[in-house]
């Protein structure tokens, strides 16, 4: 028999998480004050924290909460004080992104369920197997799969899934988003995403105006209660921390009516989610696999007027959320016993949980003895407390007893108390883990790397360079090079796709293997559910930057899971590139988005997508931002000016980092000549007249 999901509530601020609970979610998700991905949000911390759990635990309402930005070094063991409170007060989850992180967590609290936040990029299979060996027991599925990928995800995944149903999703693929942090100065990955996708851009050339190429409507799946049901995901999760409570309960309740019901929404349900928030209506794209212009929506006036005339009540959550706990309340069988001179004695039963309490001792009746209406009268007002009574066995003494009113519900009180306290203590774990007083230190990278280039096309690589090796996307390896090229495996690597979804699997063996047959020994990757690709066909594995490695930690994670070696994250400092010792990108236009939905399509045309082009993506400020086309249509994205260090030797030195060693180089749009440039410049410590972009300070 089918389970029915979970239904998981976004709860930004104390009053949303009211919300939530009086709208019927199964689990609240929310983050405190540190470590998590929404930064503006309220959030909790202090009091307001201890009573979430509290009052999540009293409506038997789990908790999730998000630990899920990248963590620095520095940072870890204040980021694991932090786990050990959440831990102790009884969080049933973290969701985190770093995976050093989860490593740590996973060592020292191992009975604490870890969720792989969606910004892990869980695009297939192959990621859960990998997650399960680091200790999450769920992978939040990246939002761009579409019901058939789904359906490979929740069946064949070794751990749970959980997915988005609605809510707003990026354009960007789940984790591969460093637009803010390049772009703007903030980090989407530390919290501070500042949604450069939302604002207008234009293409060359065109003579249309500018539109908002990169800003996608909201998720709505509420037209697929049926198929969503037959997934098998552990939860279905509702977006919306930065929400207010009237969005997160009137979207919790129409889905929970959805589930419940096993239907899919009504004309005037939808209406009313799109009443609550929408950027030109919704989107269920990805899920459909129908990725066109009318994906994209922005937030119009009327959009924004209607949302302010639904979100703008007097509603009182906190007395709905009351309303959800009576409505919830623990059936109590309730046996009495009164003896004349021995202790009253009153036993609560509720469920497994049995619990006794002993009173003043029964006196002799003078007027009025006690009857069984009359006890019950006391014995069963359990008003304002998690529980109702249910079968009433009384005991009197046939003699005649008595016993004073306030001495009755004394007994009660004390009952109730004590059968609180027992399943209070019962459904928390018992945690008595706690860290070390001192952090064992992280091995990381023991040696330096050699230096490493990627291009874009054969073309473009000199005859003579610097690079220990040289990659390719895996596509064009396949395609460009010819099998009579004598190739070296020791100078020359692949570049597996960043995105690769189940169904896709087959053609990705395929030219992995042909590849292998050329000679080439070697692959970059960039996402952990691809590392068994590259194991199967024997290749040397080393990591891409777009693994997000901020701290030791993670390098370690990726070195017990066969990662040689791997690039450290573009949004680091020259001091935290210091403290960690791994290969950086001294010189290249860094990837911004690995986009599902072809732009290039959009504002070009199909024609000129299938062709090897960079075409710009031009924002209002006139700035151009290449576009490329690369595995299975899908485009990247890169920044409008490379990363020079060239005439930064020294600088580059004190990180730990040199022309020889730990750097690595990006070539994307550059003609050979450039290329060849580019490499003397770097040789000869030269400085360029470009606009250009430096690794901080």
């Amino acid at each position: 028999m089918q389970t029915k999901p979970e239904l998981l509530a976004p709860a930004g601020s104390p009053e949303a998480l009211d919300a939530a609970i009086a709208a019927g979610a199964d689990a609240v998700y929310f983050g405190t004050a540190a470590f998590n991905a929404r930064m503006n949000a309220k959030n909790f911390d202090g009091d307001t924290l201890i009573e979430a759990f509290k009052k999540c635990r009293s409506h038997g309402v789990k908790t999730n909460i998000t630990l899920n930005t990248l963590i620095h070094d520095r940072e870890m063991d204040e980021l694991l004080r932090h786990a050990e409170l959440l831990y102790k007060l009884g969080a049933d989850a973290l969701i985190v992104a770093d995976l050093g992180a989860a490593r740590l967590i996973h060592r020292y609290f191992p009975d604490f369920e870890l969720h792989a936040s969606t910004q892990v990029a869980g695009h297939n299979t192959l990621a859960a197997k990998e997650l399960q060996k680091l200790g999450f027991s769920r992978m939040v599925a990246a939002r761009e799969l579409s019901f058939e990928n789904l359906s490979t995800v929740c069946r064949e995944s070794p751990i749970e899934t959980e997915l988005f149903i609605h809510g707003a999703i990026c354009v960007s693929q789940s984790g591969q988003c460093l637009a803010s942090s390049l772009i703007g100065g903030r980090s989407g990955n530390r919290g501070e995403c500042a949604q450069p996708c939302r604002l207008p851009y234009k293409c060359e050339g065109c003579s249309k105006k500018e539109s908002y190429a990169l800003s996608l409507k909201d998720m709505c799946l509420a037209e697929h209660i049926p198929e969503l049901l037959k997934l098998g995901a552990a939860s279905f999760k509702i977006e919306g921390r930065m929400k207010a409570p009237e969005y997160v309960y009137g979207v919790t309740s129409i889905y929970r009516r959805l589930l419940d019901e096993g239907r899919n929404a009504t004309f005037d349900e939808l209406n009313k989610l799109r009443s609550l928030f929408s950027r030109s209506g919704f989107t269920d794209g990805y899920f459909v696999n129908k990725l066109g212009r009318e994906m994209l929506g922005i937030r119009t006036s009327s959009d924004k007027a209607e949302s302010a005339a639904n979100t703008k009540t007097s509603v009182d959550y906190a007395k709905l959320c009351e309303n959800r706990r009576r409505e919830q309340l623990k059936a109590v069988d309730i046996s009495a016993v009164f003896k004349l001179g021995e202790p009253s004695k009153l036993t609560l039963r509720c469920g497994e949980y049995e619990v006794s309490a002993l009173g003043q001792a029964s006196e002799a009746a003078k007027n009025c003895p006690l009857t069984i209406d009359s006890t019950a009268k006391n014995l069963t007002k359990f008003g304002g407390t998690c529980f109702k009574p249910a079968k009433l066995s009384v005991d009197i003494d046939e003699r005649g007893v008595m016993l004073p009113i306030s001495a009755l519900n004394a007994l009660r009180r004390d009952a109730i108390s004590k059968l609180n306290e027992l399943i209070e203590h019962e459904s928390e774990k018992v945690r008595t883990n706690r860290l070390p007083d001192k952090l064992e230190k992280p091995s990381g990278m023991r040696t330096k790397q050699p230096c490493t280039a990627r291009f874009t096309f054969l073309e473009q690589i000199p005859e003579k360079h610097d690079f220990n090796i040289v990659y390719l996307p895996l596509e064009r390896v396949v395609s460009d090079m010819q099998s009579q090229i004598n190739i070296d495996p020791n100078t020359m690597g692949v570049i597996i796709p960043p995105v690769i979804f189940d169904s896709e699997l087959g053609d990705i063996r395929n030219m992995l293997a042909d590849a292998k047959e050329k000679g080439i020994s070697h692959a970059l990757v960039s996402n952990i559910g691809h590392i068994e690709l590259a194991r199967e066909v024997g290749m040397t594995i080393h990591g891409d930057f777009r693994l997000n490695v901020y701290n030791s930690y993670t390098v370690d994670s990726l070195l017990e899971i066969g990662f040689s070696d791997v690039i450290a994250s573009p949004e680091l400092t020259l001091p935290q590139l210091r403290d960690l010792g791994l290969p950086a990108v001294i010189y290249g236009r860094i990837p911004l988005m690995t986009l599902e939905k072809c732009v290039i399509r959009d504002l070009y045309s199909c024609k000129i997508c299938s062709e090897r082009h960079f075409l710009p993506l031009i924002d209002r400020r006139g700035v151009k931002f290449p576009l490329m086309r690369c595995f299975d249509h899908r485009n990247i994205l890169y920044n409008s000016v490379p990363i020079y260090m060239a005439d930064r030797q020294n600088e580059l030195a004190r990180a730990g980092i040199s022309n020889v060693e730990n750097c690595h180089f990006i070539f994307s749009d550059e003609s050979p000549d450039d290329v060849k440039a580019i490499i003397n410049a770097h040789r000869n410590g030269l400085t360029t007249d470009m606009n250009i972009r430096r690794i901080s300070k």
